[in-house]
């Protein structure tokens, strides 16, 4: 497929450290998918890097968008914007005030296919900015699929310690798999 193509390149784009004068990719933490739990929580977040990256394969048995909150928060003060395409129609969206960035991944409603995202959370230690998210997903049906990139914002200046990656109506498969990397500053 298309998309899966160029998913590969922005991946090696990403790899090569052409995002910022020779960056480095650090593990922080993977974690998995139980099957009896929506929610997938990375706390303790150290704040030595400069950026946060997140990639995620993900499963659930229905067609749900997953979701992404900092600090436990939930209140109002997220917002999205997104662009979408299926190969045959395209179209952009936002929504406001809501209680998470939302389409950061999505399920296909089936276990037996899931979604990948690769996600990066800008300035995350700041104290004086607000944080901003840029996610790339898609799934593919053999044939069918989407491709989504989404830019998310976080009206709030704290600085993340944490961060849950959340499926809305529906607990993630034992494979799904998400894993946290620090990015190093130039």
């Amino acid at each position: 497929m298309w998309w899966v193509e160029l998913l590969n390149s922005i991946v090696a784009l990403l790899e090569s450290g052409a995002s910022g004068g020779g960056a480095a990719f650090e593990s922080i933490a993977t974690a998995t998918g139980t099957g009896s739990s929506g929610t997938i929580t990375f706390s303790s977040i150290p704040s030595t890097y400069a950026s946060l990256h997140i990639r995620m394969f993900s499963k659930d048995s229905s067609n749900n968008q997953n979701g992404i909150r900092f600090n436990s928060d939930s209140g109002s003060n997220y917002a999205t914007h997104w662009l979408l395409g299926d190969g045959s129609t395209a179209s952009a969206a936002a929504l406001t005030s809501t209680n998470r960035v939302s389409y950061i991944g999505q399920s296909v409603g089936t276990t037996s296919i899931g979604g990948v995202s690769i996600i990066d959370v800008h300035d995350y230690a700041s104290s004086t900015k607000n944080k901003t998210v840029r996610a790339l997903t898609g799934w593919d049906t053999n044939g069918s699929g989407e491709i989504r990139l989404t830019s998310g914002l976080w009206l709030n200046t704290a600085a993340v310690t944490s961060l849950s990656i959340i499926n809305l109506g529906d607990n993630f498969a034992t494979s799904t798999v998400i894993s946290l990397y620090g990015i190093k500053g130039a």
